[in-house]
């Protein structure tokens, strides 16, 4: 983990430390797609959120906002002081983004929402023959809704290789392994079946995800995917992999003194 990812991280426990409750486990496991995205591929004007050329982000597994909102803020869409404010009655920044917030394109959180919502961006920016992007993250879990499959279909059908779908195949969901509870296996062939360009890569290698994002489309007439193999709670040994930290809520004194020190520690 390099300095830059580790630092996204510490500030999530410090939103966390203030909040005494969230999603840690899926923020600390999108934490490098997102920076990859925010650093080196989107287009955007946080001086001016509404641009009209930007290139669109749909975080549809609303749950991870944590790192979203520390880079939103990082990147200057709204004040780093405001992180703090994470949850409390009188922030917009709750538990799942909502469109109120600078740099956020549509509320998420209820999940399956995400990519239909993105297909349509996609779709509208072809009619108008734009050039911005469309790119939306979706979790595996999320993958048990339906209206996932439905969007994914509506996508080929109408050659919208302006998406770019990114899957955070953490192989966890709220309480077990996706294995166990609706095994998504293969992933990467059902996609293709789907009619996606399909490429895979290790989610947690910012330049390995660089690599896969840095020439789009992935072939011309189809959508794009990158399913990203990470690991739930990336960043703190005591958290990854473990369904307890998909949400905690108490999260004050030795809780987040151990927290801090496990992710000082890690290697």
């Amino acid at each position: 983990m390099n300095k830059r990812s580790k630092d996204v991280r510490r500030t999530v426990l410090d939103m966390l430390a203030s909040s005494k409750r969230g999603h840690l486990g899926s923020a600390f496991s999108i934490t490098e797609i997102l920076l990859v995205l925010y650093d080196r591929i989107l287009k955007y004007r946080p001086d001016e959120p509404e641009w009209p050329n930007r290139d669109r982000f749909i975080l549809s597994k609303g749950q991870g906002c944590l790192s979203y909102y520390a880079i939103l803020a990082e990147k200057g869409f709204f004040p780093e002081k405001k992180l703090v404010t994470f949850c409390r009655l009188d922030t917009y920044l709750g538990g799942h983004p909502e469109k109120n917030i600078p740099g956020v394109e549509i509320s998420t959180g209820s999940l399956g929402h995400g990519l239909a919502v993105a297909v349509g961006m996609a779709l509208a920016a072809k009619l108008d023959r734009k050039k911005h992007r469309v790119f939306v993250l979706i979790g595996d879990g999320e993958s048990n809704e339906g209206s996932v499959w439905e969007a994914a279909l509506y996508a080929a059908k109408h050659r919208l290789d302006n998406l770019t779908v990114l899957v955070d195949y953490n192989k966890m969901q709220s309480w077990g392994p996706t294995r166990e509870i609706l095994d998504l296996e293969p992933l990467a062939d059902k996609w293709r079946a789907f009619g996606f360009a399909v490429r895979e890569a290790d989610g947690h290698d910012t330049n390995g995800i660089y690599r896969s994002l840095h020439k789009l489309p992935f072939k011309k007439n189809k959508p794009n995917l990158l399913i990203c193999h990470t690991v739930k709670g990336k960043g703190i040994k005591s958290c990854e992999n473990n369904p307890e930290w998909h949400h905690r809520r108490g999260l004050e004194g030795k809780i987040m003194n151990d927290l801090y020190r496990g992710l000082e520690e890690y290697r």
